[in-house]
């Protein structure tokens, strides 16, 4: 993973991974054990996904510099077109099987799937998709922030004004 990561952002995410940056509303001192339950998650839309689609903030403010951790939820059949995101990104498969593929354009035929407890890493300012193509999944991500979206064919994206 050393050679796909920055050393620095490892680091970042190492500490991200710790807990030691507490989400704005999980209560867990930066100092302090903590543990945050999925019984205990916040499911929200997020501009950037399409609207059946879920993100909860676990660690941090990705909206922010720094490390963070979110959950990604996404119900079956809904696809994330074409994107990239800036920064170096661990996803782990949490449940469901998790379909991405790399490239430019959404094609079927590229798409790896992963299991529950899979890890992929991802380096940033790669094109790629989703497709929640057996069902619902939920993956975990973990990058250092701030989080930022630009899909490849701005049509794909749910921000933009209609036409």
């Amino acid at each position: 993973m050393r050679h796909l990561l920055k050393s620095s952002t490892l680091a970042a995410l190492a500490f991200a991974a710790a807990g030691a940056a507490a989400a704005p509303n999980a209560g867990i001192p930066s100092t302090a054990f903590g543990a945050i339950l999925t019984e205990n998650l916040e499911w929200k839309p997020f501009p950037a996904f399409p609207p059946e689609a879920r993100l909860s903030i676990l660690i941090g403010d990705p909206a922010k510099p720094g490390p963070y951790v979110v959950r990604v939820k996404l119900p079956g059949g809904v696809k994330l077109m074409p994107h990239r995101h800036p920064e170096d990104r661990i996803y782990t498969v949490m449940s469901g099987v998790f379909y991405i593929g790399i490239g430019d354009t959404f094609d079927a035929a590229r798409l790896q799937a992963y299991g529950p407890g899979s890890v992929i890493v991802l380096p940033g300012n790669t094109p790629h998709f989703h497709w929640a193509r057996s069902g619902e999944y939920v993956t975990q991500v973990t990058a250092t922030g701030p989080l930022g979206m630009q899909y490849v064919d701005e049509h794909d994206d749910p921000r933009a004004p209609a036409r």
